[in-house]
C-alpha cells in the first residue's frame, strides 16, 4: 500500500464516520524490542542463520561524536532494512485490530430509519394530498436539515482501520466512549504485546464533522451542506473530505521566502539556467502531484506564485537582469489534458538528430484527482552531460572568480560538513553544504588556502 492508495481508501470507504482515532507511537523505529522482532520472524522464516544476521544487524550499535554506543532496541534509522523491518513487527497490531475489534466493532445492518424524518416525510404526503403547496415547500426544506437515519441507532456501529508505516488511523461511527475504550485497548496491546507506547500528546481523539484529523500530511473531515443538491438527493453529507493543511502550504512557501517576500536562492547562482528551472520544477511537481487528491488543490496557486517569483529573481540574479526580462524570456506555453497552460521553459539543443533537454517549471492543472499517481518525471538536479565539466569549462574559480589555475577541491562524503566541532563553517565550506556537492572548482591560491585551514580568507579578486 502506498500513501495514495491509503487515502484513497479513507476518502471512498470511510462515509459516515463520527469519531476519528488518531494514532502515534513513540518513537516507534528506535522502540523495536529485539526478541519480539527475531520471534515474529521465526514464525515464518526457519534459516537459523539469517535470523541470527537479522539480530547480529539490529544489535551492531551506532557511533556519536566517533564513540561507539549499544542498540538495546530499535532498528537503525535511514538503514534499508528498517522500514520492512517495522512494517513485519507493527503486523501483530494489524492483526488484532482486524481479527479482535473490527468484528466486535462491525455490526448492525443498515442503519434504521429516523423516526423524525419519517414524520416529516408523512407531513410532506399529507400536505401534498390536499394541495398545501407552501406547506410542502417548507416541510421539504426542514427536511434537508434532518438526517434519514437514526445517529443514535444502538445497533448500527462501523470501525475502519489504515496503516501507513507506523502511521495509523481508526474511523469509527458509534458514541465518544467506545471511542475511548477502542483506543485504550490499542495502547494495552501496544504495550504488553509489543513493547511500544503511545504518545498521548499526538494520540488523539477527535470529531469527524467539527473538527480534522491528520494523516499523511492531508487533513481529513466528513463533509456537511444539506443546501448541495446532486441528483435529488444530499450526496455531500457524510462524505470524507481530503484537504491541503494551511500550515502546510505556510512552511513550503517559507523555504522560498525571505522576510515575507519570494527570493532568490544564492546557492544556484552559479548552475545553470536549466539546472534552475528543472530544480524548481521538479520540487513544485512532485509536492503538487502528492495533493492532487486534495479537494481544495487549487489552493497551492500561493505556493505556484510564491516558487515562481523565487525562480526568476535566482535567474535575474545570475544574469543581472529583470524579473520581468527572465519571465519574457522563459516563457512558453503547453498542452494538458485540460487545455493551454503557461509555464517556463530552459531548454538545451543537442546534436544533430538528438531530442534537445526541456527543464519545466509550473503547467500542472491544479484540479483535483480522485484517482491521483504519482508519475513524476526524472528530477532534473543537474545541468545536461557532465556537471563537474561544465563547471570547468565555465573557466572561474566559485570562490573568487579568479580565471587562472583551476583545480577541484573533493570531499569524500557530504557528512563530513556537518561533523562536530565546526559551528562556524567557512564560506567555502557553507557553499558545498548548500549546494549538496561533493567537489568545489577553485583557484590554486583558494586551493591552498583551504587545505591551510585559511578557507575563511577573503575573495581575491
Amino acid at each position: 500500500m502506498t500513501g495514495h492508495t491509503a487515502l484513497s481508501e479513507v476518502a471512498t470507504a470511510w462515509t459516515g464516520t463520527h469519531w476519528f482515532i488518531e494514532g502515534d507511537i513513540s518513537d516507534c523505529f528506535g522502540s523495536l524490542d529485539h526478541k519480539i522482532m527475531v520471534g515474529v520472524l521465526a514464525e515464518k522464516i526457519h534459516d537459523g542463520r539469517f535470523l541470527q544476521l537479522i539480530e547480529r544487524m539490529l544489535q551492531a550499535g551506532y557511533l556519536e561524536d566517533w564513540k561507539w554506543n549499544a542498540t538495546l532496541s530499535g532498528a537503525p534509522q535511514g538503514g534499508t532494512a528498517s522500514p520492512i523491518l517495522s512494517n513485519i513487527y507493527l503486523d501483530r497490531l494489524d492483526q488484532f485490530v482486524e481479527q479482535d475489534l473490527l468484528p466486535e466493532y462491525n455490526r448492525g445492518g443498515p442503519r434504521r430509519k429516523n423516526p423524525a424524518y419519517a414524520a416529516n416525510k408523512s407531513q410532506i404526503e399529507k400536505a401534498e394530498r390536499h394541495g398545501d403547496l407552501e406547506s410542502v415547500k417548507m416541510l421539504k426544506q426542514q427536511r434537508r436539515r434532518l438526517p434519514s437515519g437514526d445517529p443514535s441507532d444502538p445497533g448500527f456501529r462501523r470501525l475502519k482501520y489504515v496503516r501507513y508505516c507506523d502511521d495509523w488511523l481508526l474511523g469509527f461511527a458509534g458514541p465518544k466512549h467506545e471511542a475511548k475504550e477502542i483506543k485504550s485497548r490499542i495502547q494495552q496491546f501496544l504495550h504488553d504485546e509489543l513493547k511500544l507506547e503511545l504518545s498521548e500528546s499526538k494520540t488523539l481523539i477527535t470529531h469527524a464533522a467539527s473538527q480534522a484529523a491528520r494523516f499523511l500530511g492531508y487533513e481529513l473531515r466528513v463533509q456537511h451542506e444539506d443546501t448541495k443538491i446532486t441528483r435529488g438527493r444530499r450526496a455531500v453529507n457524510g462524505v470524507m473530505g481530503l484537504y491541503v493543511p494551511n500550515a502546510v502550504i505556510r512552511e513550503r512557501c517559507a523555504r522560498y521566502m525571505r522576510n515575507g517576500s519570494p527570493a532568490a536562492r544564492g546557492q544556484l547562482f552559479h548552475d545553470s539556467d536549466f539546472t534552475i528551472v528543472g530544480k524548481y520544477g521538479a520540487e513544485y511537481r512532485g509536492f503538487v502531484q502528492y495533493y492532487l487528491l486534495a479537494q481544495d488543490v487549487f489552493r497551492l496557486n500561493t505556493l505556484h506564485w510564491v516558487m515562481e517569483t523565487s525562480m526568476l529573481k535566482t535567474l535575474a540574479a545570475k544574469h543581472r537582469s529583470t524579473v520581468p526580462a527572465m519571465a519574457r524570456a522563459f516563457k512558453a506555453t503547453i498542452s494538458t489534458p485540460v487545455g493551454p497552460r503557461v509555464c517556463f521553459e530552459a531548454v538545451v539543443q543537442r546534436g544533430t538528430g538528438r531530442k534537445p533537454l526541456v527543464a519545466r517549471f509550473g503547467g500542472v492543472p491544479l484540479i483535483r484527482k480522485r484517482t491521483a499517481v504519482l508519475t513524476d518525471r526524472r528530477p532534473t538536479m543537474a545541468s545536461p552531460g557532465n556537471e563537474l565539466i561544465h563547471r570547468l569549462l565555465a573557466g572561474k574559480c566559485e570562490i573568487c572568480d579568479a580565471g587562472n589555475g583551476l583545480q577541484v577541491h573533493h570531499l569524500r562524503k557530504l557528512a563530513d560538513l556537518n561533523r562536530p566541532g565546526r559551528p562556524d563553517r567557512p564560506p567555502w565550506m557553507t557553499l558545498m553544504a548548500a549546494r549538496r556537492r561533493k567537489t568545489l572548482v577553485v583557484c590554486s591560491a583558494c586551493h591552498h588556502d583551504i587545505h591551510a585551514g585559511r578557507g575563511s580568507a577573503l575573495p581575491r579578486k
